[in-house]
């Protein structure tokens, strides 16, 4: 992520006017049924179901005891085979610098729907990136089994499964997009006229009162299925309304060229590259909260 990230911590901190798209927190209209969401008796009414927090939890856990991963490292690399061999359909797709995608799906009617995360963490000694990396990667993956065993409606749209590599930057003396996003961007270019939407997962397992509010570079349709989805399932309270400050992410791309696209990520993570962004960090109930609401939202994509 572009060190305007920490503009964004900066905006939803104090709840002020900036980002990239010049957005603060600000309210959006919602109906009387997505305000009722947000009570606490909704929050009390989390239903732990078909993601298995567990597994996933294991999954993240895993990737911390492998250590740094920056891209094209060797534990890269051993992380991509790992992912693959759990992925449906799975295959690599090559990228300069002999960096890889990993991709998988799940057949479905029409143009692609696709989740995503970043697997590789910021080249910083000893950040082993609990939350920024480890956390989406982890929910995608478990997102991926539970949809093999789950119905979903007639003439859903087939879903892609991308693990973006080089997410961050190589040189934080040049412009961000300069050598970061090296996956999503590469992605874009061999597959952007086939893709409908893209769902991404970043900072999704924050240990706390984790709130994730709208990044203003997302699509407000698809929040509004996110959202509906967070309320099927019990996990409203995560997902809070309102509009907070733009992040340049691996959704950016996509976005800019016209494909609906959606970050999760939570902008007040105190740890976003430093060595705190350990297991201390995150908490499984917060991973399951991001993930029973993301796999209800694929599940029930028409």
């Amino acid at each position: 992520m572009t060190s305007r990230m920490l503009a964004g911590f900066a905006c939803a901190l104090l709840l002020g006017a900036c980002g990239g798209g010049g957005s603060g927190a600000r309210p959006v209209a919602e109906t009387p049924a997505e305000q009722a969401a947000a009570t606490p008796a909704a929050a009390a009414a989390h239903k732990v179901g078909r993601f298995d927090q567990d597994r996933a939890w294991n999954t993240l856990a895993y990737q911390v005891k492998l250590g740094p991963r920056p891209a094209g490292s060797k534990t890269s690399r051993k992380l991509g085979d790992y992912i693959k061999a759990r992925l449906p359909n799975s295959h690599f797709e090559t990228l300069p610098g002999g960096l890889r995608n990993v991709v998988g799906k799940l057949p479905g009617k029409g143009k692609p729907i696709v989740l995503a995360a970043h697997y590789d963490t910021k080249d910083l000694p000893g950040f082993v990136g609990a939350n920024d990396g480890a956390g989406g990667t982890a929910a995608v993956l478990e997102i991926s089994r539970a949809l093999r065993k789950l119905e979903r409606p007639k003439g859903a749209p087939e879903i892609r499964f991308v693990f973006f590599d080089g997410e961050e930057a190589t040189d934080d003396s040049k412009p961000f997009e300069a050598t970061a996003l090296r996956g999503s961007k590469a992605y874009l270019d061999r597959h952007g006229d086939e893709l409908r939407a893209l769902v991404l997962m970043d900072f999704v397992a924050e240990k706390g009162e984790m709130r994730i509010p709208r990044e203003a570079g997302s699509d407000a349709g698809i929040w509004r299925r996110l959202r509906a989805a967070a309320r099927r399932v019990g996990s409203a309270q995560a997902f809070p309304p309102g509009v907070i400050g733009e992040v340049t992410d691996d959704h950016t791309p996509f976005a800019r060229a016209g494909i609906p696209a959606v970050d999760l990520i939570d902008f007040t993570f105190p740890c976003w590259h430093k060595t705190c962004d350990d297991l201390s960090a995150v908490s499984e109930r917060s991973l399951d909260l991001s993930g029973e609401a993301v796999l209800e939202l694929m599940r029930s994509w028409r």
